[in-house]
């Protein structure tokens, strides 16, 4: 039995998986820091269903599907209770494995400040800043909720930050996307943190600007295998395993940061050849499309 007033929102924010990325930007506002690169959005990600009940004090529980701490969306969920809130409850349910460069940082920080905002009824622009900071500050990733909150398919992050600071297009993006994971998962903090990784990452981001500027959805595919390549951060089962697709007609890149990566077959025939070597290789893989929107929340129904 719950007390009169509680209210419940169910929201939505899809995963990514980045391509190619670089010029990471320390600006004074952290509203404007991240990175530029390009990425997919995924038509899978994280669901959230955040509940709240009329009490005495104020407290936060934020469960999951995981059997693990979520200190980045416990964050947001803090940061947008009022002070005399009651009982908030969250629940997020990840349909893509955590740490292996899907995105479920973000998705995870957006689809809580979304169903959170709509608990109580604040602006859908607070909600993503706080999304984008804990996610940023919690060294989640670097411009994964920017990404994700504007649109689907092909994202182009021409300019670090949350728009509208940052710039980011979107692009349709048709076709079957695979995601297989190879390895253990590669936590973003302690890849964010590598003097080493950092600098291959800036390598591998040579003329990326200009990349960026002319990038297409096909182009996009041949410019993240150039990245992954140069960038060199594979390891030996990842790099097995895209040397493997590629011959069988896939464009296949490592998803950053993860034991993981992402493709693209060229053709049915392509297709059907990468699905036989990936079960023959026992890597846990996915087929899944680009997602259709960014993420959104439903309406606050009472309960």
């Amino acid at each position: 039995m719950t007390l009169a007033g509680g209210r419940e929102v169910r929201s939505f924010a899809p995963g990514h998986v980045t391509g190619l990325f670089g010029r990471i930007t320390e600006a004074a506002d952290p509203r404007a820091r991240g990175s530029i690169g390009a990425g997919i959005v995924l038509e899978l990600g994280v669901r959230a269903t955040a509940r709240h009940q009329p009490d005495r004090g104020r407290r936060v529980r934020l469960t999951s599907d995981l059997d693990r701490a979520l200190p980045i969306s416990e964050e947001v969920a803090w940061r947008l209770l009022p002070a005399t809130a009651g009982r908030l409850s969250v629940h997020l349910v990840h349909e893509l494995p955590v740490g292996q460069g899907f995105g479920m940082s973000a998705a995870g920080a957006t689809a809580t400040a979304l169903a959170v905002a709509g608990v109580f009824g604040a602006r859908r622009a607070r909600a993503l800043e706080v999304a984008h900071l804990a996610d940023l500050f919690g060294r989640g990733g670097l411009g994964g909720v920017a990404a994700i909150v504007g649109g689907g398919g092909l994202e182009v992050r021409r300019r670090a930050g949350l728009p509208p600071r940052g710039e980011v297009v979107h692009r349709p993006l048709d076709g079957v996307i695979l995601l297989g994971v190879v390895g253990a998962a590669i936590p973003s903090p302690a890849a964010l943190a590598d003097p080493r990784v950092l600098a291959d990452l800036r390598h591998a981001a040579t003329g990326l600007p200009a990349t960026l500027a002319r990038l297409t959805p096909e182009r996009f595919w041949s410019a993240s295998e150039r990245f992954t390549d140069r960038a060199g951060l594979a390891s030996t089962e990842v790099r097995r395993a895209l040397r493997a697709l590629r011959s069988r007609g896939c464009w296949a890149a490592q998803s950053m940061f993860g034991g993981s990566l992402f493709a693209r077959p060229r053709s049915t025939s392509h297709r059907a050849k990468a699905l036989a070597w990936l079960e023959d290789a026992g890597v846990r893989a996915v087929e899944v499309g680009a997602a259709p929107r960014g993420a959104f929340a439903r309406r606050a129904q009472p309960f």
